[in-house]
């Protein structure tokens, strides 16, 4: 149960690191502080979107914090890494984040992947 409440988290996180992002370039520029306030009081869909990004990652706190009762800290923390794949390849594929492919993300990306294979990996127990 802990492995599927740290996998919510990370996608919970995930998801609200791409709302708030989408939102952050939808709306008025933050050193324009008279329309980034006003743009608050129409709920526009950056609005909404910025608003449902900051309950996500509220959620997905909530589920980590239950993941982590039930998971000992050293098989839960790594699967935190996930949200770094997850969030790139969707701001690739995703229209409005503008992402840029570049080889050596891919790299990075091929790393966290390969980390997390060895992390996991079941291991033999030594017959004695």
């Amino acid at each position: 149960m802990g492995m599927l409440f740290a996998l919510c988290s990370v996608l919970l996180v995930s998801a609200a690191q791409l709302l708030m992002k989408w939102a952050m370039v939808q709306l008025p520029a933050i050193d324009r502080v008279a329309l980034f306030v006003a743009a608050f009081a129409h709920f526009s869909l950056p609005v909404l979107a910025l608003l449902g990004g900051l309950l996500a990652y509220a959620l997905s706190m909530l589920c980590w914090l239950l993941a982590l009762k039930r998971m000992p800290l050293n098989r839960a923390y790594p699967l935190l890494s996930l949200s770094y794949l997850l969030v790139w390849l969707a701001a690739l594929w995703l229209p409005g984040l503008d992402e840029a492919f570049l080889w050596g993300k891919l790299g990075g990306a091929l790393l966290i992947l390969s980390g997390l294979l060895l992390i996991f990996w079941p291991q033999n127990k030594p017959r004695g």
